[in-house]
């Protein structure tokens, strides 16, 4: 079952956990899918057995300061088109300017980004930084990043629909 609601995602996590299923949590705002997204949370995915995505809120994507046009499809479409995936377990949207307060609650056993950012990276105001990453540590979980896909960002394909 796929869903949307913290708490419903929380009974998974744990019901996931209890039959000893290693849980990677990964998040951003996934406007406009595109092949280095797909190819992204498929090695995600990988690094355990269920994945939980933390969708941005339309809200928390504007002060995100994407530019003026972002989101370009609304939370609910972003989030409907996610499901779908066969790489995702679960999507949660989040309203926070990080999924801080999403991670400690769901305490994964994984937690991935972007090759952009530095699973090594212990300094917060470093933009290389993986928020939450400390505190998955302290709970006993690992922290990876995954390499990029040249060529494919969705700000890239907004600025070429523009132009």
């Amino acid at each position: 079952m796929k869903s949307f609601t913290l708490n419903s995602v929380l009974e998974l996590v744990k019901e996931w956990k209890d039959h000893g299923e290693k849980v990677v949590f990964t998040n951003g705002v996934f406007d406009i899918l595109h092949l280095g997204h797909v190819t992204y949370l498929e090695a995600a995915k990988a690094e355990g057995n269920r994945l939980v995505l933390g969708l941005n809120s339309d809200e928390s994507v504007r002060r995100l300061n994407k530019g003026p046009e972002r989101p370009i499809n609304p939370e609910h479409a972003r989030a409907g088109v996610l499901m779908a995936l066969k790489a995702i377990d679960a999507v949660v949207v989040f309203g926070d300017d990080t999924p801080l307060a999403l991670i400690k609650a769901l305490q994964p056993d994984v937690l991935v980004k972007g090759g952009d950012y530095d699973p090594n990276e212990t300094d917060p105001s470093k933009k290389t930084y993986m928020v939450g990453s400390t505190e998955v540590r302290a709970f006993g979980g690992e922290v990876a990043a995954i390499p990029l896909v040249d060529g494919f960002s969705t700000t890239n394909i907004v600025r070429r629909m523009r132009d």
